[in-house]
């Protein structure tokens, strides 16, 4: 389906705007850290204060969530959170496209999420993570198999539609409001727009940490 207006492309994948402003963010961030590397200070200043203190603070609610095992998973909690945030923001851009907007990139990085989460709780309680599945005591289980079965594989659905229904139809309105008096009325619903991309970073990460807590959880 073709996007509303003519972003900024890479030659070959007009059709595909979201797979241009991915690699876009993926190469951002290859940049950074190499411009970073070897530069950081043991008494830190300036951009590196800035930079610890969000990884602190980042690494301080991962471990709050999830519990002493947190700081395996801040890597991965930290890639998400990032590349969402910047995801998000980067389609407030003239010519950008958020490839957040774009079910596609959200469904993959659910997905990513399902089978890690899954993966964690088979790899910590081995056979017995099934027991997540079967209810509390055994005669509930025939009712309590099919609830969890299809609440689990409705997580990553509800993370995927949520990033993308935020992200999409803020592009939309922005687009709609910039049509009818550019420059003017666009504004309060840009900075609105940088407030929810924010907002809907967290939710995402702070769902996927919760989906980590509970398979590492013994069941009960």
């Amino acid at each position: 389906m073709k996007e509303p207006i003519n972003y900024i492309v890479i030659p070959g994948l007009e059709e595909y705007p979201h797979v241009t402003y991915t690699w876009v963010i993926m190469i951002g961030f290859v940049i950074l850290a190499l411009s970073l590397r070897g530069g950081f200070k043991m008494i830190p200043s300036g951009v590196q204060n800035i930079i610890e203190m969000i990884i602190y603070e980042l690494a301080q609610f991962v471990d709050s969530i999830i519990g002493k095992e947190g700081r395996k998973f801040f890597p991965l909690i930290g890639a998400l959170g990032f590349f969402i945030l910047c995801g998000n923001l980067i389609g407030l851009a003239p010519g950008c496209v958020s490839p957040t907007s774009n079910i596609n990139t959200n469904v993959a990085l659910a997905a990513m999420v399902f089978l890690i989460y899954q993966s964690v709780g088979v790899y910590k309680h081995g056979f017995g993570y099934v027991r997540h599945f079967l209810g509390p005591v055994w005669w509930m289980t025939p009712l309590m198999l099919p609830i969890e079965i299809i609440s689990h594989l409705a997580r990553p659905l509800t993370l995927a539609v949520r990033l993308f229904g935020n992200i999409k139809g803020e592009d939309l309105v922005i687009l709609v409001l910039g049509f009818l008096v550019p420059f003017i009325l666009p504004m309060p619903m840009i900075a609105f727009a940088v407030f929810t991309s924010v907002l809907q970073a967290l939710v995402f990460i702070l769902l996927s940490m919760v989906y980590i807590s509970g398979a590492l959880e013994e069941a009960h």
